[in-house]
């Protein structure tokens, strides 16, 4: 039976419930006021709607079994179902509703901040489920067959050969090694991205030239044609940890060698400056571009006319993480009279 003027007590005009009374054929005939402040749907504009006509198409089977349970005398406990607001958007609710008579009592509560707060984590943690079974497919599912591809093949290249035989055995040492380094890059990126960051174990080094050498010597190793010049000026005891900074360094000369001009040398140095590591590698050549500086530390970042070349363009922004996770900074500078490239950060003392 309808609610009275003066049966419409406080709490029902008050309450931010959604409170309401359904008949037989599923019309909500009464309703209080928290109707239109939630969905925006007027007394009036109810009342000439059957209640399947505000529910999301997804739930009306579920809602319509519901309803059935109600006829039948069972109350419904804390059902949930969307309901449609005037201006189309969904509201989720969670309802309890009572027979009385042949009507039934009902109340609902929005609960749509829970929802999607509750998405929220489910998508947080199944993100970290993928994270973990990326890193492991490329850690183990990966690496280990390339391992074992890159030992058979140096074992097998020790062996007498015709020249070209051999020169097919050096070439897949050469993949091998081209493809550690991917898998290698595409992990630091994992971690940097869907991680904490790139993981450091700083020491405390007295020097890093022998370790910045191995690397031009490596670098140049691939590279005969190109001269590389280190001059190493800090006699600081530098806190860090130098296989990091080395793969920094490497992708920097990396870079240098791909777009730097071939006919002058590129340059590293090093040296403390006020309690600060410097490290810089300079090379000639085209300058960068303006619309190319702004993201160049960017994953996957690589100008138009180098996207044949092999890479996944990772380089400067592992680069990147690896001042950051030395809380240090990586900057660029790049004009006519050459692209340099500084990577600093604290403790050198």
């Amino acid at each position: 039976m309808p609610l009275t003027e003066n049966s419409q007590s406080r709490t029902w005009r008050l309450s931010p419930d959604l409170l309401g009374l359904v008949n037989q054929e599923g019309v909500f005939f009464e309703t209080n006021p928290a109707w239109q402040t939630l969905l925006g749907w007027k007394d009036a504009e109810i009342k000439n709607m059957v209640f399947s006509e505000f529910i999301h198409p997804d739930d009306i089977e579920k809602t319509n079994s519901v309803f059935a349970s109600l006829k039948d005398g069972l109350a419904a406990l804390h059902f949930e179902n969307r309901y449609r607001c005037k201006n189309g958007e969904y509201k989720w609710l969670s309802w309890v509703a009572v027979p009385e008579g042949d009507i039934f009592v009902c109340s609902a509560r929005d609960i749509t901040e829970a929802k999607t707060t509750a998405r929220a984590l489910q998508t947080k943690e199944e993100e970290g489920q993928l994270r973990e079974q990326f890193v492991a497919i490329l850690s183990h599912d990966l690496r280990n067959p390339l391992a074992s591809i890159g030992a058979a093949a140096r074992i097998a290249g020790r062996e007498p050969h015709t020249p070209k035989t051999a020169k097919m055995y050096a070439a897949i040492e050469n993949s091998v090694q081209r493809m550690s380094t991917l898998i290698d890059q595409t992990m630091d990126f994992a971690s940097a991205r869907l991680g904490g960051g790139i993981s450091i174990e700083p020491q405390n080094s007295p020097s890093l030239e022998e370790g910045f050498q191995q690397v031009i010597d490596e670098i140049s190793l691939g590279h005969p044609g190109r001269k590389i010049e280190l001059d190493y000026d800090c006699n600081a005891q530098v806190r860090c940890d130098a296989a990091r900074i080395d793969q920094a360094l490497s992708n920097l000369l990396a870079n240098a060698v791909t777009h730097g001009s071939q006919d002058t040398p590129i340059r590293v140095k090093a040296e403390q400056i006020d309690n600060k590591f410097v490290m810089s590698v300079t090379n000639h050549g085209t300058p960068i571009s303006s619309d190319l500086m702004s993201g160049l530390f960017e994953p996957f970042k690589r100008p138009q006319e180098s996207e044949s070349l092999q890479g996944l363009g990772l380089g400067l922004f592992i680069v990147k993480e690896i001042a950051k996770a030395h809380e240090g900074t990586v900057a660029v500078s790049s004009d006519q009279t050459g692209t340099r490239f500084e990577l600093e950060f604290p403790n050198a003392t």
